[in-house]
């Protein structure tokens, strides 16, 4: 029996076993299941050889970005939502292995072109980002990011006071709330570390009337937030550096840290830490903005790394690193913080991620003209996954504010009703 029969055989097994609710269509045209949904489609009989000889995430995404599976008719979320009815491990588990065995020996031996995404990607696991880590993610290009975040280019969750309303107004409305939540006044010296695009200093200055810093590793995104500064007329009111925090020098009444923080890595948690609290007036805010995970039953089982931690780290954010919630608040009180709120925005981040995923997905070809289709197939995944995680709750984002610890009373107000007015 020739290779591709053995490699049909096998995928027809295994549907049977799993029964998804979407149609799987095979290389050569040959469906199977209902057409009336999405469609899986394997482009070549030798997924099921590289998919044996590694059967894990990675397989999965290089797959994917080659275009060797695909999905007609429909997107990823499609496919997830009607995927194998009842429970999926139990059902793999069911698999009748002795029968697909027979097959996957010839598949093995045999001459087959393994995937070529043509991304690479980073190993072994480095704990913290550098500038080319973030060239990496970041310097993709300005016009490709531009295709699917909101007119600001604000790149972090948005905050939906309505679920119906757009990515747009949701973006506008994370700014406000985190410009009361830092109780910004006229005149504060405010440092936005991580500043992207600088959405959050241009609306600051705008809104606030404050005098705007901020650093960035990303050459291309400073350039940009240059030119929509000057647009703006902020330029004698916001400055840019293109540094690290820890060689920024000057103290600020108000700091923002607004999704950078998963890039600095558990190894040089001391050194941010104290690098905020050196850069911090006495008594002055912080907004701590930053996804984490659960923490697990002890550290060292919270410790070990995921195998889509692993996929995510090696292809899209190499050096990337999560905490806890724990983590974080612990690490303040530790640096000279006093905590004073704590929101999870986990269903906001989720929702903000299916709405990038379907913003590139309905642009997809200019994605690809733009960065090509191998990064811009991987964006999609990526995206697509981020969306699922924060939705099912297997990473949780929030925002913590803290002051830097002075004796007396601190500068939040005794309630927060300021925040929703």
């Amino acid at each position: 029996m020739a290779a591709e029969d053995r490699a049909a055989r096998i995928i027809r097994t295994v549907i049977d076993v799993l029964e998804p609710q979407f149609a799987v269509e095979l290389w050569d045209g040959t469906r199977i299941g209902e057409a009336d949904g999405p469609i899986l489609a394997i482009n070549d009989p030798m997924v099921v050889r590289q998919l044996a000889l590694k059967p894990n995430i990675g397989s999965i995404v290089e797959l994917w970005v080659s275009g060797q599976i695909d999905v007609k008719n429909g997107t990823l979320f499609d496919l997830v939502e009607r995927g194998p009815k009842g429970k999926f491990k139990q059902k793999l588990k069911s698999l009748p292995k002795w029968q697909l065995l027979k097959d996957v020996p010839s598949l093995l031996l045999g001459r087959g072109k393994a995937s070529n995404s043509g991304l690479g990607g980073k190993d072994p696991y480095v704990s913290g980002s550098n500038k080319e880590a973030i060239t990496h993610h970041y310097d993709v290009s300005n016009a490709f990011y531009q295709l699917f975040l909101d007119d600001r280019m604000v790149y972090t969750c948005a905050y939906f006071t309505d679920w119906a309303n757009t990515i747009d107004q949701a973006q506008a409305d994370k700014l406000e709330l985190i410009c009361r939540k830092l109780r910004l006044q006229p005149g504060d010296r405010l440092l936005d570390i991580g500043c992207g695009w600088g959405a959050m200093l241009i609306y600051a200055a705008k809104h606030y009337g404050v005098t705007g810093t901020g650093v960035s590793l990303s050459e291309a995104q400073t350039a940009l937030a240059r030119e929509r500064i000057k647009a703006e007329g902020l330029e004698d009111k916001i400055t840019i550096h293109v540094k690290s925090y820890e060689h920024l020098e000057g103290q600020f009444d108000k700091i923002s840290s607004i999704g950078m923080f998963e890039a600095v890595g558990i190894a040089h948690y001391d050194t941010y830490y104290s690098s905020v609290r050196r850069l911090l007036r006495p008594g002055g805010l912080y907004l701590h903005h930053a996804i984490t995970r659960r923490m697990k039953r002890n550290k060292k089982t919270f410790g070990r790394k995921s195998a889509e931690h692993l996929a995510l780290v090696k292809y899209i954010f190499p050096g990337g690193e999560l905490d806890h919630l724990g983590m974080t608040v612990e690490n303040l009180e530790g640096h000279g913080f006093e905590v004073h709120d704590v929101e999870n925005l986990r269903e906001h981040y989720g929702k903000t991620c299916r709405m990038w995923a379907d913003r590139l997905h309905a642009r997809f070809d200019e994605a690809i003209a733009e960065v090509g289709a191998p990064k811009a197939r991987l964006w999609l995944l990526y995206l697509t996954g981020c969306a699922l995680a924060f939705e099912r709750g297997t990473v949780q984002i929030n925002q913590t504010l803290a002051s830097k610890r002075k004796r007396g009373l601190s500068a939040v107000p005794q309630t927060r009703a300021d925040l929703y007015r």
